[in-house]
């Protein structure tokens, strides 16, 4: 064979091999075509939005007095907490001793005798200076003028001057704590009922009991929204992906199986077409050569004739090729092609075109078959997913929270109507207190404003007074407004003590007893501690806390942030991993898609009178022609002679003749051999060229017309075979890389639903802030300046002592002296 048909050979059989492992490829080993493995889903906060707002002590420029004042307060009372003590008053009262409170108020006990003391004695003081004023012995005119008397008035003058002014930064002091108890105090009351509404509200939006919250677990569970709305998504285009991807990865086998089908038809309509050729051509040829044989022997005959005449001048040297003068080629001796033709009559019976069309027309349409068979799966689908969510309320349902919640929001109810009524009372004494104090204020500023007053006239006085005996009425006047002052200070110095012991005994108790503790949480111990508290009053059991809790640690926790789920333990009475196993959410789903199946890979290539068509195509001898006898036919000229050769040596040797008759019948047997060539046997090249076309695509298609047409027909039946086979396979692979995606999106949820549950949900950080806010409302918001205001007052209220000696003392260097010493 040549090389040309060996190399044909062997790329056939690759293509054969190749066509057939594209055939016998298991379609798992394509990769999923669905859009990637599924995304990331985006789950809303679910912190809860009713916040207490953490409040934090500010900064003041009060600070060093409150600093100083808590220093004092821990001086007077340096007990700790009493525990004995108060472990007594709250089981049993009527146990509490008197002597156990007075041990522990010590302190308190004798400032209160200081109190008491100053109340009894600056008064009764005050009316032993009435009655020596009225006796015109206190506060009247120095007996003798001495040398040192200047240096005694100056250093009186200095003394009442440096008291005036403490007791003015003391006053104003007490004034501006006193306001900032007001502005705290009002917002301070109004936050208890408030935070105790927040915590309340905090509480009940936890689980899934109030009907129209969607906060908290109830919150959590309707997120379940995301993964079920990007599903039912991706079940909007399942059917059309799983299509597209079944076409897309069976397009290159079913368009290579359609193109060699087309090829072979156009193979059976090209070969017929030149079978049909070169039949007609050969009679034509063979009908041409029995014309023109005759004519031929004539014509050579008669040249022959003229050139052997005496008369033809050098005629001799074109006798010879006149006397060869005869036919070439004889078709008659090639092989008849009438059996095949007869075998191939009526073919092709089929319309290649159109079966080809509808072929690739079944093909495309998968995707839109995939819709139509796909469509109640997804109805299904859809449903099923309605059901998984009435399945994931469950969780809401069962979740154990309001066990706990429901003690903590009717304590918190309790105790804010309880606390109504003492708020209000709280406000009340508070506007006493406010009135009283700023009363008093305003009658120390009015004994400032009469040392101030007194000071000046009476200093005024001296100077313009000449001798020291003579009566100056501004001088007089000076030590009138001093002893004004100093009746003032008498008659009000017992309601200040009073305001400063009562606002001094609460705001003490209130720091030492409370804040101290509560800053140092010894409070949380004691309240820890067994016994402590009575039945009524038991945290761990009205809250519904474990037994092994205690308020301290579940503080700690709360303030780190800590969910109710790990506080309270709910794992020892819920298991969550079981309610979030997704089997038990998704078995259906899975059921539904692994059961599903259709047919989507059935296309008919080739139809039976196609298959026949082919068959009949590969037995009908077309290989068994000898086309190379064709060949060597068409190797020889149609006449053995060249006419056109010929007729110009005729016409060369007409013009050598002498006689004219010889060189009119040489120029006359030229123009018949041309008028042959032109007419005969140029049209029978013609048919010789046309019947070498259609040998030469025969002789090629020959050798390998019967294994193609076998590996087209085995091409064909292969892959209408595979391709429904193959089409199950990705459509079983696609549907699986969709349930695995759609699966993680299930398992995202619950693992979000598990750490949400358990981290976010139920967050007990709003009780440790509360706590907190009322540790800073109470202790630095008002108990600070309350107690500096005590603190401010009781140095006004104290330095009056000082204060009336000296005023008392300096009036008499106001008037005149009784008698003049040198």
């Amino acid at each position: 064979a040549p090389p040309g048909s060996l190399f044909a050979i062997e790329a056939m059989r690759a293509a054969g091999l190749l066509l057939a492992w594209a055939l016998l490829r298991p379609a798992s080993t394509q990769q999923c075509h669905l859009a990637g493995p599924g995304g990331v889903l985006r789950f809303t906060d679910t912190h809860a939005e009713i916040r207490v707002p953490a409040l934090h002590r500010v900064p003041s420029s009060l600070d060093p007095l409150y600093s100083l004042v808590r220093r004092c307060l821990d001086l007077i009372q340096q007990n700790p907490l009493p525990t004995e003590l108060l472990r007594a008053a709250l089981n049993d009262p009527g146990s509490v001793r008197t002597s156990q409170v007075v041990q522990y108020e010590l302190g308190y006990v004798v400032c209160a005798a200081v109190a008491l003391l100053f109340t009894v004695a600056v008064p009764v003081a005050g009316m032993c200076f009435c009655y020596c004023r009225s006796r015109r012995r206190c506060g009247g005119r120095l007996r003798a003028h001495r040398r040192s008397l200047g240096c005694r008035r100056h250093c009186l003058l200095a003394c009442l001057s440096l008291t005036s002014l403490v007791i003015l930064t003391s006053v104003i002091c007490a004034f501006v704590t006193s306001q900032r108890v007001k502005g705290q105090m009002e917002p301070g009351l109004g936050a208890v009922p408030a935070t105790l509404r927040t915590l309340r509200q905090h509480i009940a939006n936890i689980p899934q009991v109030a009907p129209l919250s969607w906060q908290g677990v109830q919150m959590v569970v309707d997120q379940f929204e995301v993964p079920r709305q990007q599903i039912i998504s991706d079940l909007g285009g399942l059917s059309r992906s799983v299509g597209l991807s079944i076409h897309a990865q069976l397009k290159a086998m079913t368009y290579a199986a359609l193109a060699d089908l087309q090829d072979r038809a156009g193979d059976l309509q090209t070969s017929l077409h030149h079978l049909q050729i070169l039949d007609k051509t050969v009679r034509a040829l063979a009908s041409a050569r029995a014309e023109l044989e005759p004519a031929l022997r004539e014509r050579r005959q008669r040249v022959v004739a003229l050139l052997d005449d005496p008369r033809c001048t050098s005629c001799a040297s074109v006798l010879g090729r006149a006397q060869s003068l005869e036919l070439g080629a004889d078709y008659s001796k090639v092989p008849s092609v009438e059996k095949v033709l007869k075998a191939l009559a009526g073919l092709p019976r089929s319309d290649f075109a159109e079966m080809i069309r509808q072929g690739n027309g079944t093909f495309n349409s998968i995707p839109e078959l995939a819709v139509e068979r796909m469509a109640q799966v997804i109805q299904d689908l859809r449903d099923e997913m309605a059901r998984m969510t009435e399945k994931v309320q469950s969780i809401a349902n069962s979740f154990p929270l309001p066990d706990y919640t429901r003690p903590v929001s009717e304590a918190l109810v309790k105790a804010e109507d309880r606390s109504q009524p003492y708020l209000r009372e709280v406000e009340r004494f508070e506007q006493y207190r406010w009135i009283a104090g700023t009363v008093l204020c305003s009658i120390i500023l009015l004994i400032l404003a009469c040392n101030m007053t007194g000071m000046a006239l009476g200093a005024y006085g001296l100077s313009k007074r000449e001798d020291p005996s003579d009566y100056e009425c501004r001088g007089e006047a000076g030590a009138k407004f001093l002893l004004v002052g100093v009746g003032l200070a008498f008659l009000f110095s017992w309601l200040l003590i009073l305001l400063v012991f009562a606002t001094f005994l609460v705001g003490g108790n209130i720091q030492t007893l409370v804040c101290r503790n509560w800053v140092n949480q010894e409070i949380y111990k004691f309240i820890d501690t067994p016994g402590n508290l009575p039945p009524s009053m038991n945290l761990t059991r009205q809250l519904n806390l474990r037994r092994d809790s205690n308020l301290s640690t579940t503080y700690r926790e709360c303030k780190s942030g800590a969910g109710l789920w790990e506080v309270l333990q709910l794992d020892r009475s819920y298991n969550l991993d079981e309610h979030l196993k997704s089997p038990k959410y998704t078995a259906d789903f899975q059921k539904r898609l692994g059961d599903f199946t259709a047919r989507l890979g059935d296309v008919r290539l080739l139809r039976s009178e196609g298959r026949q068509d082919l068959e009949t195509f590969a037995r009908s001898g077309v290989d068994e022609v000898d086309y190379g006898r064709f060949q060597e036919e068409m190797r020889n000229p149609v006449v053995q002679t060249s006419l056109p050769g010929l007729a110009r040596s005729l016409e060369g040797l007409q013009k050598m003749q002498r006689n004219g008759t010889v060189a009119g019948r040489l120029a006359a047997e030229a123009r018949a051999l041309w008028q042959m060539q032109n007419s005969t046997v140029q049209s029978q090249e013609a048919l010789v060229a046309k019947l070498g076309e259609s040998v030469q695509f025969l002789s090629r298609l020959a050798p390998h017309l019967q294994e193609r047409v076998k590996t087209t027909l085995a091409t064909t039946a292969s892959v209408e075979a595979r391709l429904p086979v193959q089409a199950q396979q990705i459509l079983r692979q696609e549907i699986g890389c969709f349930t695995r995606k759609e699966l993680r999106y299930f398992a995202q949820y619950l693992n979000w639903v598990g750490q949400t549950l358990r981290e976010d949900v139920a967050s007990c950080q709003p009780l440790a802030t509360a706590l907190d806010n009322g540790r800073v409302i109470l202790c630095d918001r008002i108990a600070d300046p309350w107690n500096a205001f005590w603190f401010s007052l009781g140095c006004c209220t104290f330095f009056l002592i000082p204060n009336i000696i000296f005023a008392v003392r300096l009036t008499k260097h106001f008037r005149p002296i009784r008698n003049r010493l040198m």
